[in-house]
């Protein structure tokens, strides 16, 4: 019950890895918040979260409405500051994929995806990250993918965009681990979803059908509970695969101590020795 009266933001979250991830902490007793494009949807979990001493929250809208989101972004705090003083968790999962090869795609669908899978939880993430440094605990969950290990055929927009959100989850960690935050990545691998119905095409449509890899692949309340287990234990990169997927997501790890390492020269002073340079004197 490592997640009992906290509040968690979670996007993406009418379906899917989302909608399981959201079911699984309220389970655990903390308040949830809602968000995705789908408000029907979002209310249907909503209501299988709101038992016990679980509340819940729905807050529609899309992803890459900047205003939208900032918008809902002083919504979720100010719910959350009632419940437990305010957002305990982000969980950024909210992201479409692609299948399609490189010479064949439009770039409209790079701008697309990039949109939704890299700078909508960047947004979000900063629109709040003030408030949870200030508030000195926190986590900050990024969804990104096996793609964002190793590049994987017919995703190139995909790849680009979970390779530059695991980019800045890295480099944030390093920021924030001496302020009380814990940033986590999360890199699941064919997970039983819609991922690929609503994956975009070449020319930007949605394909509408899924593949063989994902329909057999794994139940996304296993991952969820996989997801949180290794977040309540403080694990900072997360592969959530099976098979060739798992094999590759950890030939891909990150070692800790990198980690700690990059951590370490926040704490030594590095941001404030960059930010203040020495001025030559014009002498």
């Amino acid at each position: 019950m490592a997640f009992a009266g906290e509040v968690a933001w979670i996007t993406g979250a009418s379906s899917g890895i989302g909608a399981a991830v959201a079911r699984a902490l309220a389970a655990e007793g903390a308040h949830v918040i809602l968000s995705g494009r789908n408000a029907a949807a979002l209310a249907e979990v909503a209501a299988e979260c709101a038992t016990g001493n679980a509340t819940a929250l729905v807050l529609p809208f899309e992803a890459t409405d900047h205003p939208a989101g900032l918008a809902a972004a002083e919504q979720a705090w100010a719910w959350a500051q009632e419940r437990s003083g305010g957002i305990d968790i982000l969980f950024n999962n909210a992201g479409i994929s692609q299948r399609s090869l490189a010479v064949d795609t439009d770039y409209g669908v790079y701008e697309q995806i990039i949109a939704v899978d890299l700078l909508a939880p960047i947004a979000l993430t900063q629109a709040l990250l003030g408030r949870m440094v200030a508030r000195g605990k926190g986590r900050i969950a990024m969804v990104s993918s096996v793609a964002g290990k190793v590049g994987v055929p017919l995703r190139t927009a995909y790849s680009a965009a979970k390779f530059g959100l695991i980019g800045y989850a890295n480099a944030l960690r390093s920021e924030v681990t001496g302020e009380g935050l814990q940033v986590h990545v999360i890199a699941p691998g064919s997970v039983r979803t819609n991922v690929s119905r609503n994956a975009l095409n070449a020319d930007g449509s949605r394909r509408g059908v899924s593949d063989k890899g994902i329909d057999g692949g794994m139940d996304p309340e296993v991952a969820a509970a996989q997801m949180l287990a290794e977040m309540a234990e403080g694990k900072r990169e997360i592969i959530v695969a099976t098979g060739f997927e798992q094999l590759i997501g950890e030939a891909c790890r990150t070692p800790d101590e990198i980690f700690d390492r990059m951590a370490k020269m926040v704490a030594d002073g590095y941001a404030t020795k960059m930010e203040s340079p020495k001025v030559e004197s014009a002498q």
